[in-house]
């Protein structure tokens, strides 16, 4: 019997664990490929993640406000910075799936605990808006 041939119960063994293995890299591989299939009739709800800020609540924001008055009106920011202690990011986005629906975001900025700007999709480009009393010239009488 030469050396390197095998019979039996052994060679059996060998081929079933490699008949196994390639099937079940196959079945790996197929599913695999499946993932990114949309199949018919799967529902897939929307997912809202991050902090919900609406228009009204950035009018309320007004300069030289505390960082606990921010917090009040927008509430606890999803991103605080821990490079740049003065700087909160409100970040909101709805997904359906992979697929982003809609994405807001709004960025406040402070020197050391007063707020001194706002930027994002909500603040006009005139932030912040002087009141009617400062913007009027004092008249001498």
């Amino acid at each position: 019997m030469p050396a390197g041939h095998t019979t039996g119960k052994s060679a059996l063994q060998s081929r079933s664990r490699l008949t196994l293995s390639l099937s079940l890299l196959l079945s790996l591989t197929t599913l695999g490929a499946c993932s990114n299939i949309g199949f018919p009739g799967v529902y897939r709800i929307n997912v809202e993640q991050g902090n919900i800020v609406d228009q009204e609540m950035v009018d309320q924001l007004k300069p030289q406000m505390t960082r606990r008055q921010v917090r009040f009106v927008l509430g606890t920011p999803i991103i605080e910075d821990t490079f740049n202690a003065d700087r909160w990011d409100y970040v909101h986005v709805v997904r359906l799936g992979n697929e982003n629906l809609s994405r807001s975001q709004l960025t406040v900025v402070f020197e050391g605990d007063v707020l001194v700007d706002v930027e994002g999709d909500l603040v006009g480009e005139n932030w912040p808006e002087e009141d009617a009393e400062t913007e009027a010239p004092e008249t001498e009488g």
